[in-house]
């Protein structure tokens, strides 16, 4: 089967790309894998991962991968984790490692207008739970290895892809547990992460590439009160669910201090040559020594700059009292709290202890196993690690052949993914992806999840060229 072509070629920076479409086959095969995987519930409560990644492998083995090319491993029965290899013929390079996580947030039927755990096409839209987040880039990848070795097309350096359990919620986290259990199966030279930045368009005209090269650090913290209780009837001014929502309305009224680091000024120079002159001049003053803050106020009324220029904590969770007629005996709240590089989670507890002010709360570290520790972590996020060539040149180059004149970005991811492991585990870790998600309509984690139908099946034939460039030593 081969890939029909779209018009032209291009060379540059000595990596020549085709741009490709997909031929009717290949569509139909990538709409089979990215339906199975929607239809697939991997949800922490009630999903496994590990269903998704037999189905995979059984996809896999049918293409003709070799079954010793193959591991599903995995700390428990419904946390397995799907690693292939896509083998090159004597080589000694240092493979490349691609790892998307299979799991996804939880989604409840009444909150959605479709059924979020089947796969459906409406309107131009694929709707489903992972349609962004993100089996559409794991559906992407396994669809080009299917694609690559039905035309018989051998890398010069192995692929490895791994598709792991966790990321989203739970204790298990599948790149971590691979890291430290079967690092060989993982072992790489770098790592590319298609969780985190992206093709980004504005009505599905593609306007810029944005290529994650630092992100934020990720923490949850339990804020909670105690007190005695009593009959409803007899109020007292010690009340637990007041003094949490005190602590939340203060924390909503504080917002933390305005930081910029080289990736976050670098990506704000290349966005503000993107915005409208009133948004770009607030970038300029932002960028200006010494910062505007007033500037920078105006800027984050908008949750995406916002979310880039400082570290951020907001309510999440709340539980709270035990009866309709009772005084409640306790009270506490989650607070998510992704945080700038270069400062630890147990710094971020502390400024949110002296943001509370109030010495009847607690404000305890929620690890990853759920359980409240006094203190957090000290790590800090690891710097950005440099820009290889072996990564960027074919990153350019297919990004200029499939969207020509388009700038490639570089940015801070202002969530968190599974880079933060490889990452500390010494492999540098890339994010990017050919999934084009239209400013304003990012529903990952929210209700009706989709992902434009043409946005997809781009986004495959963008994976195709990679994995094919990513093969070349």
């Amino acid at each position: 089967m081969k890939t029909a072509l779209a018009a032209g070629l291009l060379a540059l920076v000595g990596v020549t790309v085709q741009a490709q479409t997909l031929d009717a086959a290949q569509r139909k095969l990538a709409r089979d894998v990215f339906q199975q995987l929607i239809d697939t519930n991997t949800t922490h409560s009630t999903g496994s991962t590990t269903t998704a990644a037999e189905r995979m492998r059984a996809r896999m083995l049918d293409a003709g991968f070799a079954p010793g090319d193959m591991e599903i491993v995995g700390p428990s029965a419904k946390r397995m984790n799907l690693v292939v290899r896509y083998r090159a013929e004597n080589s000694d390079a240092k493979p490349v490692l691609v790892i998307g996580h299979l799991d996804v947030v939880e989604a409840k039927r009444e909150d959605w207008t479709v059924d979020p755990f089947k796969f459906i096409e409406r309107d131009g839209y694929f709707y489903g739970r992972g349609t962004h987040d993100m089996k559409d880039s794991d559906a992407s990848f396994v669809t080009s290895f299917l694609i690559l070795k039905k035309e018989g097309w051998k890398p010069k350096r192995d692929i490895i892809l791994a598709l792991t359990a966790d990321e989203e919620s739970g204790g298990e986290n599948g790149v971590e547990w691979l890291l430290s259990h079967r690092r060989e199966l993982v072992d790489a030279a770098f790592a590319i992460n298609p969780d985190a930045g992206g093709l980004v368009t504005e009505n599905a005209k593609p306007v810029e590439m944005d290529l994650e090269a630092t992100e934020k650090v990720y923490a949850d913290f339990q804020v909670s009160a105690t007190n005695a209780g009593g009959h409803s009837s007899r109020p007292v001014p010690d009340n637990a669910i007041y003094a949490v929502a005190d602590a939340l309305g203060k924390l909503e009224r504080t917002p933390f201090p305005t930081e910029l680091n080289a990736v976050t000024r670098a990506y704000l120079v290349e966005r503000a040559k993107l915005e409208t002159p009133a948004r770009r001049k607030l970038i300029e003053q932002v960028l200006a020594k010494p910062l505007n803050q007033i500037a920078a106020a105006q800027l984050s009324t908008d949750a995406g700059y916002n979310a880039t220029l400082r570290t951020t904590c907001v309510a999440t969770m709340m539980q709270a009292g035990h009866a309709v007629n009772a005084l409640p005996g306790a009270a506490a709240a989650n607070v998510n709290c992704r945080i700038l590089p270069g400062h630890s989670p147990e710094e971020v507890r502390q400024r949110l202890v002296a943001i509370f002010h109030d010495p009847r709360l607690k404000v305890e570290f929620k690890d990853n196993d759920g359980s409240l520790q006094p203190a957090a972590p000290e790590r800090v996020a690891i710097a950005p690690p440099p820009l290889r060539e072996d990564v960027m040149k074919p990153l350019k180059a297919i990004t200029q052949a499939m969207w020509p004149g388009i700038p490639v970005i570089p940015e801070m991811e202002t969530g968190a993914s599974d880079s933060i492991y490889t990452m500390a585990a010494g492999i540098p870790s890339y994010g990017f992806s050919g999934m084009g998600i239209d400013e304003g309509d990012e529903r990952a984690h929210g209700r009706d999840e989709r992902i434009r139908v043409e946005s997809y099946y781009t986004g495959v034939a963008f994976t195709v060229q990679l994995v094919k460039a990513l093969g070349e030593e």
